[in-house]
């Protein structure tokens, strides 16, 4: 294997356990479960601080409906939740959804902090309105990454090939002309064709005449990229890029290429995508001559 193979396997090859998409996905993965933990706890911490607040303001003996009482607080931020997250997959804004998270988050910061009583020290209230608001931040965190994934999905319009597929190229049509015979001329008298003139001899030019193509070496269907040797690429990314020329007959733009990387899960570094560029037009060097949509 010469040095320029060695180089080109090196830049090309993609190792799954190294590569970024895979650090990122495991991060985001994490975040999300952690943001569902931590708004659990604090709904717990908050939920039974106001059970609290209510056996000593007078349900102390009836300890169901003590236990009951917080949900007529918490149950709205719930309920603002769901119908927030609905709106969100239907890219849409509820204002009544989050009016609905914004009143039952204020009542629940409000009832924990002032059932702490008024001779109680700074830090306590502190304590009380942690859970709260802890699980407020929570619920955003939560959100923006919802709404980080539906925008990825609605600005990519490219549609990648599956791993290990080569995206097919937009076929281009190119007609074959086959020269046609000269209608027969008839004859002053009659109806008698003219007979057709003899072939050339083998070896003789003629100045005008087209030369014939064997109908059955090149079919009509055929095409320029189908004459020569497919490019393959070993790298999912290159693969992809490859494709966004086929498109639209375009140069890709940096943001193009990163949003369709980041919709097949390949990450959305510029760097990455500015560099298969590179490999695709070295491999195939007429793509430059395609015009320039975006510049990137």
């Amino acid at each position: 294997m010469s040095a320029a193979a060695r180089v080109e396997a090196r830049s090309t090859g993609v190792e799954p356990a190294l590569t970024p998409v895979g650090v990122e996905r495991a991060i985001t993965t994490l975040a999300s479960v952690l943001t569902v933990v931590l708004t659990a706890v604090a709904f717990w911490l908050s939920y039974e601080h106001l059970q609290e607040v209510a056996a000593a303001h007078g349900m102390a003996e009836a300890v169901a409906r003590s236990w009951a009482w917080p949900a007529t607080v918490d149950l709205f931020i719930v309920i603002g939740e769901l119908l927030i997250l609905r709106a969100s997959l239907a890219h849409r804004v509820d204002w009544w959804a989050i009016g609905l998270v914004t009143a039952g988050d204020g009542a629940s910061i409000g009832l924990n902090v002032a059932g702490v009583g008024q001779d109680a020290s700074a830090l306590n209230y502190v304590v009380a309105a942690v859970p709260p608001v802890a699980a407020l931040l929570a619920f955003g965190a939560l959100m923006r990454q919802v709404h980080a994934y539906l925008a990825r999905r609605a600005m990519t319009g490219v549609g990648a090939p599956p791993p290990g597929v080569e995206a097919p190229l937009t076929p281009v049509m190119v007609s074959v002309d086959r020269p046609t015979p000269p209608p027969p001329v008839e004859t002053a008298g009659g109806a008698e064709p003219l007979p057709e003139l003899p072939a050339l001899v083998p070896g003789a030019e003629g100045a005008s005449t087209p030369v014939a193509v064997d109908p059955a070496s090149v079919a009509a269907s055929s095409t320029a990229v189908d004459l020569c040797t497919p490019v393959v690429y070993p790298n999912r990314v290159d693969q992809l890029v490859r494709a966004l020329y086929g498109t639209d007959f375009t140069q890709p733009s940096t943001a193009r290429m990163t949003q369709a990387m980041a919709a097949v899960g390949l990450g959305a570094s510029e760097s990455t995508a500015r560099t298969a560029r590179g490999r695709v037009k070295a491999r195939e060097p007429y793509l430059t001559g395609f015009p320039t949509a975006i510049a990137g």
